[in-house]
């Protein structure tokens, strides 16, 4: 709900501030008097075609002063670099550890209702950040290309639930027969001492493929194709590590979303001041999720055993922001700015904990994963900036 509402609040904000500064500044002039990214606007009449070559005395005179031409000033390319910086919020609700009294003994432990000490929405993964590079090609009929493609990983986050032998069981429940607990009866070099481990981390990657339209100077509307892939890990280990293993997990889920679909939006200049301007940029879109998971569990003698299964659902991927532009040189701009994307319809792995059914028998132990759970929905917004060059 709270990435809906801020969401819906930026994206109405920009599209408020586009109706009103397209009114007050009139900007309905046709395709040809548009301005490309990283010209400087100067409210003058429009130049001479691309193709004429005059003098410009000013370095710092745009494609529309009229007190000199150049062909350079119609740039064929726009490209921009820009690092971003993007808090991730959403982590499904399922819970990961419960904590039972050691009054119970360990053959009730099954039906007994313990007492929640871990969330998976808990784990709150912060900021992580990555590179975006995008490329346009201008087109002199008002018609542009756009490709754009940017990945962030390192979204991580991990707690430790430290065990509290005299008193309390430390469990982790899943569908089934199935029970984590720290008792001798399923892992015999097990420690009362040991606590419980849960770290949990995303990767995301974006791709897009956009035709651009230019109805005015202030104006572009695009239409494309976008690809968005999240991937997401959620493990839980042991402290210490028992002995002779470098490592030993009792759960292991593993799921990977690839949205595949179109999406239309619109970019405009909101605001211009000298050298300064802010743009805003809307986009969303309707796609097909193709996702999979994964789930590997501890069960007897401490071996692995896994399930996996797949779907498609139909999802949701919406952007929007804002950016702040500062014109260094006719062709070199500095920005900055603020952005949200929003994925609706996705696996997220703590979701998938109650989609997997387990079996716990001495000789036939089965992990089922009985569907991919692709009802979640993940919100990310945070900072951008990077540089602009046109040629």
């Amino acid at each position: 709900m709270r990435s809906r509402n801020v969401f819906a609040a930026v994206t109405c904000a920009i599209l408020v501030l586009a109706t009103s500064s397209s009114a007050a500044l009139g900007q309905n002039e046709s395709a040809d008097n548009r301005l490309l990214t990283g010209i400087i606007a100067t409210g003058e009449d429009s130049p001479p075609p691309c193709s004429e070559t005059m003098v410009d005395p000013s370095p710092w005179a745009g494609c529309g002063d009229m007190g000199g031409w150049q062909s350079s000033c119609c740039p064929r390319w726009t490209a921009s670099a820009d690092f971003i910086l993007l808090d991730r919020i959403g982590g499904g609700n399922q819970t990961l550890v419960e904590t039972v009294p050691r009054s119970v003994s360990f053959s009730k432990l099954f039906t007994t209702p313990g007492t929640e000490v871990l969330n998976s929405s808990d784990l709150q993964q912060g900021f992580s950040g990555g590179p975006r590079i995008d490329l346009i090609r201008h087109d002199d009929s008002g018609y542009d290309l756009e490709v754009s493609y940017f990945q962030i990983g390192g979204w991580s986050s991990d707690r430790t639930v430290a065990p509290d032998p005299a008193n309390a069981w430390l469990v982790m429940r899943a569908p089934g027969t199935w029970l984590f607990s720290k008792s001798p009866w399923i892992q015999t070099n097990q420690q009362a001492s040991q606590a419980m481990v849960w770290d949990y981390s995303t990767e995301l990657q974006n791709a897009e493929l956009n035709a651009r339209w230019n109805p005015s100077s202030r104006v572009t509307m695009l239409a494309g194709f976008r690809w968005v892939n999240l991937g997401e890990n959620l493990a839980g280990t042991l402290d210490p590590i028992p002995s002779k293993l470098s490592h030993w997990y009792f759960w292991n889920g593993t799921t990977t979303n690839n949205l595949y679909g179109f999406q239309i939006g619109a970019d405009g200049k909101l605001w211009e001041r000298g050298r300064f301007s802010i743009d805003g940029l809307v986009k969303a879109g309707i796609f097909d999720n193709d996702a999979e998971a994964t789930t590997a569990v501890s069960v007897i003698h401490k071996s692995m055993y896994s399930g996996s299964d797949s779907s498609n659902h139909a999802a949701f991927v919406g952007e929007t922001g804002l950016q702040c532009k500062y014109q260094v040189t006719q062709r070199l701009l500095l920005r900055a700015g603020y952005e949200v994307i929003w994925l609706e319809g996705v696996a997220l792995a703590p979701e998938q904990v109650q989609e997997t059914y387990i079996t716990t028998k001495w000789r036939n132990s089965t992990v089922q994963a009985l569907g991919v759970n692709c009802n979640s929905g993940v919100f990310y917004h945070g900072a951008t900036g990077g540089l602009e060059y046109s040629f």
